[in-house]
């Protein structure tokens, strides 16, 4: 009998928590399991599911940048009549699944805006008479900011899980240098290296070939990075090659229309493409934030890069990863709330002058099979 997945995922800002969990839900799909994915966030267009399925909640989003409050697509905050309506959808959903394993993505180390549906669904797998393996998938590094007792609550609510899988590679980035209760969850806990987009072979292609790649993820928060890297292309030795400036879906149509407008002469200003990582591999150096997803191709594909991490008071991931790969000299970095277009050119000056990523040992970038196997070995008989 094939084992069933209630896979449950949030996305807030941009898109690459969700993008992570269609990575998984395709390979857990392909290894046997039979998948639902079930997304919070917005719909996104072209999603890769391979043979998972997918089931759209009434989205929700985070109200602003701050990620700490959440609201309906259109801005309208959430009263409890859409919380009770949305969470009775989950339970009902689940109890009809009635799966063998719930997974839920970063839930309960982040996402905790959502505690008014996922306890429930929580205490709806532990009432069951046969209760579904319970399996908490997260990413490397974990926001610091959280306070003592919030720390507290995510070891309390981890009592209900029989696992974390933790989707890194621990000779890079180990999640105890972000997380200061490691030592409660450890021995749950199983490193599956990082999950790439890119378990299949990249194919051969010339696309991209010496170029400056920059990107900004689901481009939601990413318009002043493309704006800086136009301005700081003048200020580097690179100013004679093709800039190519990937533009993600969430960008506003008025932020687009004013890059294309401002591009000089060799540079493209084109959406997001399926085949990143061909122009990674492909290009002389990339210029991106520090979101897993980007991070974890440029790692595994670039050659040269530069991080510019969205980061603020209270979001402290990205800068923390960036800061980890800038200490053992893989990439370099702006630091947030420090981009200029002179601060980009020196960094990119920096990167230039710095070692190839392929110079150092590769990544674990096996993370998607890992995560198969590990599944598969809780349903065994």
């Amino acid at each position: 009998m094939t084992a069933r997945v209630f896979f449950y995922v949030q996305h807030l800002l941009g898109i690459g928590h969700l993008r992570r969990a269609a990575t998984l839900a395709r390979a857990l799909a392909a290894g046997g399991f039979d998948v639902l994915l079930v997304s919070g966030g917005a719909p996104v267009d072209g999603l890769a599911l391979g043979g998972a399925r997918l089931h759209q909640l009434p989205p929700v989003r985070a109200a602003d940048a701050r990620l700490k409050e959440l609201s309906r697509l259109d801005g309208t905050p959430l009263d409890e009549a859409f919380r009770a309506s949305r969470t009775r959808q989950l339970l009902d959903l689940f109890e009809a699944e009635q799966p063998d394993i719930l997974l839920t993505e970063q839930f309960p180390f982040g996402r905790t805006q959502l505690r008014f549906e996922l306890l429930p669904l929580l205490e709806a797998a532990q009432d069951r008479p046969s209760a579904p393996w319970i399996v908490s998938s997260i990413r490397d590094v974990l926001r610091r900011t959280a306070s003592p007792a919030r720390v507290d609550e995510m070891v309390q609510t981890f009592e209900a899980f029989d696992a974390v899988l933790v989707h890194a590679d621990p000779a890079l980035v180990r999640l105890d240098d972000s997380f200061p209760a490691w030592a409660d969850i450890q021995a749950r806990a199983l490193y599956t290296g990082y999950v790439s987009d890119q378990d299949a072979r990249v194919p051969d292609s010339a696309v991209g070939k010496g170029e400056v790649i920059v990107s900004a993820g689901g481009g939601a928060v990413g318009a002043p990075l493309l704006q800086a890297a136009l301005a700081a292309r003048p200020l580097t030795a690179l100013a004679d090659r093709r800039w190519r400036l990937l533009v993600g879906p969430n960008m506003p149509e008025a932020e687009r229309a004013a890059l294309a407008a401002s591009a000089g002469p060799d540079v493209i200003v084109e959406p997001v493409r399926a085949d990143f990582p061909a122009l990674l591999r492909n290009a002389s150096l990339s210029i991106s934030q520090a979101g897993y997803n980007t991070v974890v191709e440029t790692l595994c594909h670039g050659d040269r890069a530069v991080l510019v991490p969205f980061g603020t008071a209270r979001e402290t991931e990205q800068a923390d990863r960036a800061r980890v790969l800038v200490e053992r000299g893989m990439v370099a970095a702006v630091a947030p709330g420090e981009l200029t277009p002179e601060n980009l050119a020196a960094a990119i000056a920096r990167a230039w002058a710095g070692p190839s990523i392929r110079s150092f040992p590769p990544v674990d970038g096996r993370g998607a099979s890992a995560t198969v196997a590990a599944l598969r070995q809780m349903v065994s008989p």
